[in-house]
């Protein structure tokens, strides 16, 4: 009785909403603005997102996935002005090796278990992909070179960004929780959590170290798209297709490297890394935006088994190798 009155008042705040276009837009554009400010954390823009997401509706969802895309992409370059090269090859070399063991590990226990469970190829493969690399980038580059249907697109995309959610809010208190040092948090997280978005989101809030090792060595394993992506081409015998660069990437390393070197870039440093950060936190409220109740059913439950295993061997091995050999 009660879950069908609380269904209706939903229903209610819904229609009220569509009929008057206006409200909906006001709500958003509010809520676009106070994430904005440095009133709102990363996880609350994420959960602001969901609730818009799950109870009024994104005005304009037809450009959410295009707008996340570029202000993430934007975001990320301007954190490079918040940065040294000399520490950011320090931190990068540190977490190279957990990088080329993990993306190696993941796709081979996400092919195993994918056949274990029965999923189809090109979704499993786009899961395990997404779990290895970078989420939402790698899925989004290696689809069409698999020629992935929008469905498979679909469950892939829904299974990451669900587990993107949840890793935002638990991260950073496991690692208060374990006395996790800035360095093994920041790697930990860049290994772990799929989207460039969660991890940086998550790193943020564990301390501005924990923010530079976790940026610096999650862009460096979003440089795999490229090999995995023409490895691809081979396995699903596509060999026409074509492999997106993330060039974005360079950006974020002239951006560190005129940060480091050139004194004029420096004394407005603090002003653009300031205005990246910003930008993060909205592309998290775009995101939990975007993961309404159609996405989410679309998962099934079969491909999430495959995300949440994967995620947790993953997240588990990766814990125990940080705090074993990183300090």
């Amino acid at each position: 009785m009660q879950d069908h009155q609380n269904n209706t008042e939903k229903k209610s705040l819904r229609r009220f909403l569509e009929k008057s276009i206006t409200a909906r837009e006001v709500i958003f554009f509010v809520l676009v603005v106070l994430c904005l400010s440095p009133f709102v954390s990363p996880p609350v823009a994420l959960l602001l997102g969901l609730i818009v997401a799950q109870f009024i509706g994104h005005p304009y969802l037809h450009l959410n996935h295009k707008a996340t895309h570029i202000l993430l992409q934007v975001s990320v370059v301007g954190l490079g002005f918040g940065m040294n090269v000399t520490s950011a090859m320090k931190a990068g070399k540190e977490g190279i090796v957990f990088t080329i063991v993990s993306i190696i590990g993941t796709l081979v226990i996400g092919y195993l278990m994918g056949k274990f469970l029965k999923i189809d190829k090109k979704s499993s493969y786009l899961i395990s992909a997404g779990t290895a690399i970078c989420g939402g980038s790698a899925i989004a580059a290696i689809s069409p070179v698999i020629k992935a249907e929008e469905k498979q697109i679909s469950v892939a995309l829904g299974t990451v960004f669900i587990l993107n959610s949840v890793a935002l809010f638990i991260f950073p208190m496991i690692g208060h929780a374990l006395n996790l040092s800035q360095t093994q948090f920041g790697l930990w997280s860049a290994i772990a959590i799929h989207d460039t978005s969660s991890v940086v989101g998550a790193a943020s809030k564990y301390g501005a170290q924990a923010l530079e090792v976790a940026t610096t060595v999650k862009l460096a394993r979003a440089l795999w798209i490229i090999p995995v992506a023409f490895l691809s081409t081979f396995l699903f015998k596509n060999k026409g297709s074509k492999v997106k660069i993330p060039y974005f990437i360079g950006l974020f390393i002239l951006a560190m490297i005129a940060n480091t070197y050139i004194p004029f870039v420096q004394n407005f440093s603090h002003y653009l890394t300031g205005i990246a950060k910003a930008g993060l936190t909205l592309t998290l409220f775009l995101i939990g935006c975007g993961l309404n109740r159609k996405l989410l059913m679309s998962v099934g439950f079969r491909p999430l088994i495959q995300g949440v295993v994967l995620w947790g061997i993953i997240s588990a091995t990766a814990l125990w190798a940080v705090t074993s050999f990183a300090s």
